[in-house]
């Protein structure tokens, strides 16, 4: 065996490389795929207040100060588990009441404090916003955030 390549042992290695991660990246793909359809994901729970939701939360851009399941900005408190931090778990209707009233409370003029702007968000919009952010408490996050603090 000579101590350097061919160009055609060159090309063979360069072409069944290619080959060989361009099969590993599909069967990933498809892999990450099947678990975000089945396991990650409750599709069954993703009702139209949940859509409302996400809309009110896209049109007032809140993922510009919040971050949302580890994605977006860090002014403002992680929001994908704020459900979790309300006791929505164990107490629903007391968690949708206290997110309900922290958001008709702001901004709460609380010197040295970070603002939340009001938004004007009518009573509909609150509950679906609010159906949003339980909807993504319950997606599986593999751990994340680490803390329930956010």
């Amino acid at each position: 065996m000579s101590e350097r390549f061919t160009k055609a042992a060159a090309r063979n290695i360069f072409y069944g490389g290619s080959i060989f991660f361009f099969i590993i990246f599909v069967g990933l793909t498809a892999q990450t795929d099947y678990y975000i359809r089945t396991t990650s994901t409750a599709s069954a729970e993703l009702s139209d207040s949940v859509r409302r939701g996400k809309h009110v939360w896209e049109k007032n851009s809140c993922i510009n100060c919040h971050t949302l399941l580890g994605e977006g900005a860090y002014f403002a408190p992680e929001l994908g588990n704020v459900w979790v931090r309300y006791n929505g778990l164990e107490d629903p209707k007391a968690a949708r009441e206290g997110l309900f009233a922290w958001m008709h409370s702001q901004p709460s003029g609380v010197e040295g404090r970070r603002q939340m702007p009001d938004f004007k968000l009518s009573d509909q919009e609150t509950n679906d916003l609010i159906d949003f952010l339980e909807f993504t408490s319950r997606v599986k996050t593999q751990g994340w955030p680490p803390k329930a603090s956010g």
